[in-house]
């Protein structure tokens, strides 16, 4: 059974790691997926594997920090579609760690992981309600965003930010028909993850990665594809009374 079919889902950053796996799932669930990123190229990759597979989708490029191309994006997916049924924040960076960080690494994250998602929002609302009661919001925040992490706070921060206002949203939009909820993960293995580990020079990326796997009481790391799958269950309707969630994807770390 495909849970998406006839449907349309926008999901930024999908052209790698857990936005591609979610790409690739809710196409092979039925939607129409428009596959956005800030390379292109990996956008048009992920698009010709969808099509490859049966499915359908377009590929965008999108700088989700660049709010007139996001709001672009909204008014063509209004032009082309006239709805959109799922809205899949992913986009994110894991930024500078520690407290020593700059302005201008902080607007930087802050702008990718927090204000892209919250003008998304905005922007989508007019076409998720002409979804409803079938309309889906998804926000990518992390278990940093629940308890803090001593490698990146700034991270924390702007994943804590969305945790919240994902709650906001479900409050805010549940009366109009639209969900809301919010996949947190923990160490999932993606080309982020060793950018992740390795932001201090000198890092030992693949001893760190041993030692936060012993803290995951299933002692691995999380696949993409788990990811996805989560977020498919999410953005159909068998999650059709689930809203304001925030759901550890984690191997039990939060236990």
């Amino acid at each position: 059974m495909k849970r998406l079919e006839g449907r349309i889902a926008l999901i930024t950053a999908a052209g790698s790691g857990m936005g591609r796996a979610g790409a690739l799932r809710f196409a092979a669930e039925g939607a129409h997926v428009i596959v956005s990123d800030l390379d292109e190229t990996a956008a048009r990759v992920v698009t010709d594997e969808i099509t490859a597979a049966g499915g359908t989708a377009t590929a965008r490029r999108l700088d989700v920090s660049d709010l007139e191309a996001l709001r672009e994006v909204f008014d063509w997916i209004e032009a082309e579609f006239g709805i959109l049924h799922v809205l899949y924040n992913h986009a994110g960076i894991p930024g500078a760690s520690g407290l020593e960080v700059t302005p201008e690494q902080y607007e930087k994250a802050m702008d990718i992981n927090l204000r892209s998602a919250f003008f998304a929002t905005q922007y989508a609302v007019p076409l998720l309600k002409k979804a409803a009661p079938h309309a889906s919001i998804i926000f990518t925040s992390s278990t940093s965003g629940v308890v803090g992490s001593p490698f990146s706070p700034l991270y924390s921060l702007a994943k804590g930010g969305i945790t919240v206002f994902m709650k906001a949203v479900a409050k805010r939009l549940g009366p109009e028909g639209i969900r809301s909820n919010a996949i947190l993960p923990a160490m999932i293995e993606t080309p982020m993850l060793s950018e992740f580990f390795g932001r201090d020079a000198g890092a030992d990326i693949e001893s760190l990665k041993a030692d936060f796997a012993k803290k995951v009481p299933l002692a691995r790391a999380g696949s993409p594809d788990e990811v996805a799958a989560a977020a498919a269950f999410l953005a159909s309707d068998d999650a059709s009374w689930v809203t304001g969630t925030a759901l550890a994807l984690d191997g039990g770390l939060l236990a």
